[in-house]
């Protein structure tokens, strides 16, 4: 019951973030600059703290990472409107204001402010705007964080509280669920790293989501070398980071989602049944969770399910390319000569209609 309730959960959750990244003005810029505020702060704290502090006893390191960490929220909420083109001392005041708060938090106040922001950088003369920035802005940030703290967090970590409560009564079936799921998010424009990181995943659900994202890598790899979505130097992004070829995914969401799904999903099989542990749940990434993952299991361990995760992700995609060969399939080049041609058409009606005006 945990399980179905946990993953219903995170099936909505996913569903209002991706109605938010396609719908909400400035959505996908917003899910990126989120991703990228999680990589400069959560991922450096796992990376820097779990791995290289705690593997080589690196105090140093460890504070770095630490330190890193405590900035989530004010670098969401710096970043965000930074993104969207508010004026770097705007975005700062914004992020400095959010500090010791979590990340998702920051979001939404980094979000809400770019809005008042925006307003108050046309409407105000310059030397005016900041002053009312520091009087205004800057104690609404910190008060749209606090407030939305409790009600965001503890929703998504309850989501994660009963995804963890599932592994030790249906482990196999929580990593394949889970494992699928996270998959695919890794190829979609939302961050499977602050996903993670926001529904506080840890121990065996998070190592089976950190293994599945790796195991997508070669999913995604393999899918565009048999489908000739792209070239070679598409193939070898989407492999070293997915989000680099969203758009090209987006636009062939049934072929790569799907191979990611049951290739994510027997990864996670697999690593369940291994009983492989990840306690830091900003991980959600190929290359640097997979790193991260020797600070909590065997050497030996990981690196056997490593090329296990490999081998599935790249049958599975294979397999798949394979059922889809017939598939209408949106590739690279085709999406350039529909943009191009867009743009011929956008450049025709503006001279057409310049030339109505003269």
């Amino acid at each position: 019951m945990d399980l179905i309730i946990g993953v219903a959960l995170l099936i909505l959750v996913l569903a209002l973030f991706t109605l938010f990244t396609f719908k909400a003005p400035k959505g996908r810029e917003t899910m990126g600059a989120f991703a990228d505020a999680s990589c400069a702060t959560l991922l450096v704290e796992a990376f820097l703290n779990s791995f290289v502090g705690n593997i080589f006893d690196a105090d140093f390191f460890s504070e770095v990472g630490m330190a890193a960490g405590s900035m989530g929220g004010a670098a969401a909420a710096c970043m965000i409107p930074l993104a969207l083109g508010a004026s770097p001392v705007a975005a700062m005041l914004c992020g400095a204001a959010t500090f010791g708060l979590g990340i998702l938090p920051g979001l939404v106040a980094g979000y809400t402010c770019y809005w008042i922001l925006q307003y108050i950088e046309k409407k105000l003369p310059a030397g005016l705007d900041l002053l009312v920035m520091i009087i205004v802005v800057a104690p609404l940030a910190r008060f749209i964080a606090i407030a939305s703290e409790p009600v965001v967090e503890a929703a998504l970590l309850n989501i994660g509280k009963s995804i963890e409560a599932s592994s030790n009564a249906a482990p196999a079936i929580m990593g394949i669920i889970v494992g699928g799921i996270m998959a695919v998010v890794s190829s979609s424009p939302i961050s499977s790293m602050a996903l993670s990181a926001m529904l506080g995943l840890t121990g065996l659900p998070m190592g089976v989501t950190t293994m599945a994202v790796f195991g997508s890598a070669f999913v995604n790899w393999m899918t565009y070398r048999e489908l000739k979505l792209g070239g070679p130097r598409e193939s070898l992004a989407v492999f070293l980071e997915a989000k680099t070829q969203v758009d090209l995914t987006s636009a062939n969401p049934l072929p790569v989602y799907l191979a990611d799904f049951i290739g994510g999903g027997l990864c996670g099989l697999v690593v369940a049944l291994a009983g492989m542990v990840n306690e830091a749940s900003s991980t959600a990434t190929p290359f640097a969770g997979l790193a991260v993952m020797f600070a909590y299991n065997p050497a030996m361990k990981v690196v056997i399910m490593a090329v296990a995760c490999a081998v599935i992700g790249l049958v599975t995609a294979f397999v798949s390319a394979k059922c889809f060969k017939n598939y209408p399939i949106n590739r690279l080049d085709d999406i350039q000569e529909e943009a191009d041609s867009k743009e011929a058409e956008g450049v025709s009606s503006e001279a057409y209609y310049a030339h109505q005006a003269s």
